[in-house]
């Protein structure tokens, strides 16, 4: 059974509960008187950057979950009840939804009120408020003031493909000044290279190597340590180190000595 109501004749209390014995026009028609409502409510949040039309619609999820739960018997009026709800819902969407990082709560909140607090200022003052002012305008520390302006910052980040400067010959986007090649990778493969060759020397070339650049003996001493004529101990070394020079590609011997040394 369907019914044609005016806002004359029919109280919200009476079409709640008529809603909630199954008539689904009395509840098309609630959602609809308060439609506006719920409108202002949204616009009180337009000086985001969220579209205004997302905020409306939040708002509306909000007014139809307070004709869902509104309860006439407690005495207070849909507009109270519904206020809150609606305004909750918002809330919630700018917290999980709106930020680009996950900020907490009281910081989101904070943030929010130093904006409108930013621009109320801006218009009355004729000049950008300072961060006292807005300590002041919103009963918190400056240091919590600061804090809240940076946490602003995470509301938008920029996109990679947002251009930068006006220099034809410059990058066009943030994502060409961001990063660099990594030179480590060409340090990799040359150790790479050198560790193959060193595995294929002989036992003694590698002793020889290792006492004289990981222990920093001198070559006497390494001849005395092994047994060998400083003479033959210059000729392994000389030896080593040609076949570990010959495995760099770019035939930069000095960078083979250094990665080797490591």
């Amino acid at each position: 059974m369907s019914f044609t109501f005016t806002a004359q004749r029919t109280s919200d209390s009476e079409l709640v509960e008529r809603y909630h014995n199954g008539d689904l026009e009395a509840r098309r028609v609630m959602i609809e008187r308060y439609l506006p409502f719920a409108r202002r409510l949204a616009l009180r949040y337009s000086y985001t950057n969220e579209p205004i039309d997302d905020l409306i619609q939040v708002a509306c999820v909000g007014l139809i979950g307070a004709v869902e739960r509104f309860d006439a018997s407690r005495g207070s009026s849909f507009s109270s009840f519904a206020a809150p709800t609606i305004l909750g819902e918002l809330k919630r969407y700018f917290r999980d939804k709106a930020w680009a990082l996950r900020v907490p709560r009281e910081l989101q909140e904070r943030a929010m009120a130093l904006g409108r607090a930013t621009e109320k200022l801006s218009s009355a003052l004729g000049r950008s408020p300072t961060i006292s002012e807005l300590a002041d305008s919103i009963g918190c520390s400056e240091e919590q003031a600061l804090e809240a302006s940076e946490v602003a910052h995470s509301y938008h980040l920029p996109s990679l493909d947002a251009p930068v400067g006006q220099d034809a010959d410059g990058p066009s986007s943030l994502i060409e000044l961001l990063g660099s090649e990594d030179t480590a990778y060409d340090l990799v493969e040359e150790r790479d290279r050198t560790a193959a060759i060193w595995n294929a020397m002989p036992e003694l070339e590698r002793e020889v190597i290792g006492l004289r650049f990981g222990e920093h003996l001198t070559q006497r001493e390494i001849a005395q340590r092994i047994g060998y004529s400083q003479m033959h101990v210059s000729r392994l070394l000389r030896r080593a180190l040609d076949r570990l020079l010959r495995a760099q590609d770019n035939g930069q011997p000095a960078a083979a000595t250094r990665s080797f040394a490591r």
